[in-house]
């Protein structure tokens, strides 16, 4: 392959990848969305963490069965209920971090 197909691809690449991103958010930019709608997309990121940390808390690696005591679901307790209280994103990572840290130690 030539320069010239490297730059076609590339910019094929970034077209297949922008476009259907793109098309939609300019489609629904000035169109007013139900608010049934607006509340339930609102959900959609809350979701998708919860499916990432879910396995990680609560299952075991190979078996995939439930795990309660694992050190990430010990540490992870304490961690939320810091955040619930203080809502400083810096401060619940640090105290997580250092707490998982601990956690490696003693368990």
């Amino acid at each position: 392959m030539n320069v010239n197909d490297y730059l076609l691809l590339f910019c094929g690449m970034g077209a297949v990848t922008y476009l259907p991103r793109a098309l939609p958010l300019l489609y629904l930019a000035h169109k007013k969305l139900p608010q049934g709608l607006v509340d339930w997309l609102g959900l959609i990121p809350v979701s998708i963490l919860s499916a990432l940390l879910a396995p990680l808390l609560f299952c075991d690696g190979a078996s995939r069965s439930l795990h309660l005591g694992k050190p990430e679901f010990l540490v992870a307790i304490p961690t939320l209920a810091f955040a619930l209280k203080t809502k400083s994103l810096a401060g619940t990572v640090l105290l997580g971090m250092a707490l998982y840290w601990v956690a490696g130690y003693v368990l």
